[in-house]
């Protein structure tokens, strides 16, 4: 007769309980999705929640978003491994972009007569360069989702018992079914959500760490376990700073920012919930920095080859807490992949099939932006199946942005003439650099490359002289 494992049942049992918070979520966030889907009557409808977002909605949506994959579980291993300077990994950079955005572009970006970022491509740059501006775009936003992908199917399968590929599944899917019928107003309603509930689970096991731990012994067992660095913020500067510039500059001509933007009922409002949003990042870094650091106490080697978020969850907290932390850290993670895939979505349909087959229809829209939906997603799953490093993923798709679209961007912000050779120049060889860059990494070519983030000032000196290069070439042809 075969004995039962008793820790085995346990076990099963727990998993068992973390699905039924899981499914609990799942059930709350696709009925929101159902009810929004009536409200869906055209393109801004779908994509930009009518130009009527509130100012709460701004703040929530851009916080959620945000706080994703890297921003908990990347920013809280870093810290736990490297200590104070993993600050710069995610805080230096979402606050700077913020107040970036606030201070000097939120106004000129509304001010401008456009509905998605290569509508200006078109009207500073040309047709040819719009089109190869919604490629990079595109495809930025699929290397984008696929990094929080990466990071759902990690987390889960810890949790679930469930392989990678099935986990990654799950997560995708649901998110699919509320970003099809939802569009961008069921979006920023869950970001809302997702962010109240990752807030309190934060916070709350902040607390719980900081009553376990002691700071004062903390920098005792940094030494004895070879971390002498600890304590320096300045600790691997080159590195953190390179990528500060590449988060920074991707994240300053990101569609996902400029869509709030554009969304909100005024410039003020839009403005205000940029500034609210960059207080909230400052103090929500700082509890994941001291959340990593915190932790060496508890854990004082990582054998254990899962997130310590994931650890943490399900070893040091009760049922009941773990489980809401567990559906908190899910719906942030949701919560990045779903502006993603959703703004991703807005190009295929406004850059591509709209420049390809011109309809005012309104039903042939909304049915054409759900089917763009779902391309975005599945790509971003493909690609989550090649790769299995948040932080590198994401790493990737930021370059995307930084190396190619930054210089043009910011450029046609202000630059009211038409530049076509300075755009085409600009973004062609700024944007393939980054693509090379994807290509290397990804081990389909064989070049000797630097790896990201050491690769960014190349691609973006290459985006910079290509838009001089074009500029003289532009003042040349007027003489």
């Amino acid at each position: 007769m075969l004995r039962r494992d008793p820790f085995r049942a346990i076990n099963c049992c727990v998993r068992l309980e973390f699905f039924l918070f899981l499914l609990i979520y799942f059930i709350f966030v696709l009925s929101l999705s159902f009810l929004s889907s009536r409200k869906m009557r055209s393109l801004e409808d779908f994509f930009l929640a009518s130009r009527n977002l509130p100012i709460s909605l701004v703040y929530l949506s851009l916080c959620a978003s945000w706080f994703g994959a890297t921003s908990i579980l990347v920013s809280t291993d870093e810290a736990f491994t490297h200590g104070i300077s993993a600050f710069w990994i995610m805080g230096i950079p979402a606050t700077l972009t913020v107040l970036l955005l606030a201070f000097f572009l939120a106004r000129p970006i509304r001010q401008l007569p456009i509905v998605t970022l290569p509508d200006l491509v078109e009207l500073r740059y040309g047709r040819l360069v719009r089109h190869f501006a919604s490629f990079l775009i595109v495809w930025y936003m699929v290397v984008l989702a696929s990094s929080q992908m990466v990071a759902m199917g990690i987390f889960l399968k810890t949790f679930l018992g469930s392989s990678y590929i099935l986990s990654l599944a799950l997560g995708t899917i649901v998110v699919l079914i509320y970003s099809i019928f939802g569009g961008f107003f069921s979006v920023a309603i869950t970001d809302g959500l997702q962010f109240f509930l990752l807030t309190a689970g934060i916070i709350s096991l902040f607390f719980i760490l900081f009553d376990a731990s002691s700071l004062k012994e903390i920098p005792v067992l940094a030494s004895r376990l070879g971390r002498p660095d600890y304590f320096n913020f300045f600790f691997e500067f080159k590195k953190n700073f390179l990528t500060v510039l590449s988060f920074t500059l991707a994240w300053t001509i990101s569609p996902i920012a400029w869509q709030r933007i554009q969304a909100a009922k005024t410039d003020r409002k839009a403005q205000r919930g940029l500034f609210a949003a960059s207080g909230t990042f400052v103090l929500f870094y700082i509890l994941l920095l001291f959340i990593g650091i915190l932790s060496l106490p508890v854990f004082l080697s990582r054998d254990f080859g899962s997130p310590l978020i994931s650890e943490l969850i399900s070893s040091k907290l009760g049922l009941f807490l773990g489980g809401i932390l567990f559906v908190a850290i899910a719906a942030a993670i949701m919560s990045t992949m779903d502006t993603a895939i959703n703004t991703g979505a807005l190009s295929l349909t406004r850059d591509v099939y709209q420049q390809i087959f011109p309809s005012d229809r309104i039903k042939g829209i909304i049915s054409t932006s759900r089917l763009a939906t779902f391309v975005v997603g599945a790509l971003a799953f493909l690609v989550a199946t090649k790769f299995q490093s948040i932080l590198k993923t994401l790493g990737l798709a930021s370059e995307i942005m930084a190396a190619g679209l930054f210089v043009p961007g910011i450029a046609m912000i202000f630059l009211k003439k038409r530049l076509p050779a300075a755009g085409f120049l600009s973004l062609t060889m700024g944007g393939g650099f980054s693509v090379v860059s994807f290509l290397c990494e990804a081990g389909i070519f064989r070049f000797n490359w630097p790896s990201w983030p050491f690769s960014v000032p190349y691609g973006l000196a290459l985006s910079l002289f290509g838009f001089l290069i074009g500029f003289a070439i532009e003042k040349y042809r007027k003489r």
